[in-house]
């Protein structure tokens, strides 16, 4: 295996859109850093729009998606389930362990456990699941795959719009500089240009704007950067060692947040 096939990052969203808000800054400076980039949405779209076919609807949408991942030459794995349907059990993820085992991430971004919206937060169930399972030779997978070992190492995004479902604000443990990648973010998000119109429409919120306003908010939080995007690190059990952190070892700008009002550095090595 080649160290760029070595230094995979898989980002698994909900649906077409979600990578771009809350993961896809942080994917764009690993894809600079050499990183070999895969691009998933679990759901197919179909719920994102008021007009138009099932069937012309998940074709747009895929096709959106697939630009945007084209933009940052990742790799993209296609869904695999419907909007508001997509369900934590066995054949859901059973298609998502064959994936990781093919790509063998050493990185693997998710949503935050604690999102508004439930298909976000099952979308986090289903790819938690699947890295637990990846070594596992009696876990299935569709299709087939053998078993990987390896450490992969979780970090879940801040929920879209920086909330818990009760309302209460849910602060990173790791920032990530993404002022160098907004640009490309931004075109990125532009790709998935059915999804800005349905959300102007029918929650009055303008895509780009909202992109820009999160990622400074976060920016803010840090202390330091213009703009940026959050991530908490899930337990290392069942996944990785106890002190592996490749985002931050990969993209030196990673600060992390130490739960007092000292912004530390890379790997916590002191104030920057």
């Amino acid at each position: 295996m080649s160290e760029q096939e070595a230094n995979a990052a898989l980002a698994i969203g909900a649906h077409p859109d979600d990578i771009e808000f809350m993961m896809a800054g942080t994917l764009i400076l690993l894809g600079r850093a050499g990183w070999s980039l895969h691009y998933m949405n679990l759901c197919d779209g179909r719920c994102g729009a008021a007009e138009g076919t099932v069937q012309q609807i998940v074709a747009t949408r895929d096709a959106e998606s697939r630009r945007a991942s084209d933009t940052i030459g990742a790799t993209y794995h296609p869904p695999i389930a419907v909007d508001l349907q997509l369900a934590h059990d066995t054949p859901t993820i059973a298609k998502v362990v064959a994936v990781i085992r093919r790509v063998r991430p050493r990185v693997l971004l998710v949503h935050s456990p604690l999102d508004y919206m439930e298909d976000h937060t099952t979308a986090a169930r289903v790819a938690v699941t699947a890295a637990f399972a990846r070594g596992m030779p009696h876990y299935p997978s569709e299709p087939p795959a053998p078993p990987v070992t390896g450490d992969v190492t979780v970090y879940h995004a801040l929920p879209y719009g920086l909330l818990d479902p009760l309302r209460n604000p849910v602060r990173p443990h790791l920032y990530v500089d993404i002022t160098p990648a907004i640009d490309l973010n931004r075109r990125m998000l532009a790709c998935h240009e059915s999804q800005a119109r349905w959300l102007a429409a029918s929650q009055g919120v303008s895509y780009l704007d909202a992109l820009d306003r999160f990622a400074r908010t976060v920016g803010e939080m840090s202390s330091r950067f213009q703009y940026a995007q959050g991530w908490q690190r899930r337990n290392h059990l069942g996944f990785s060692a106890a002190d592996s952190d490749p985002l931050a070892d990969a993209l030196p700008a990673v600060t992390e947040d130490a739960q007092d009002p000292n912004v530390l550095g890379p790997k916590g090595l002191g104030p920057v």
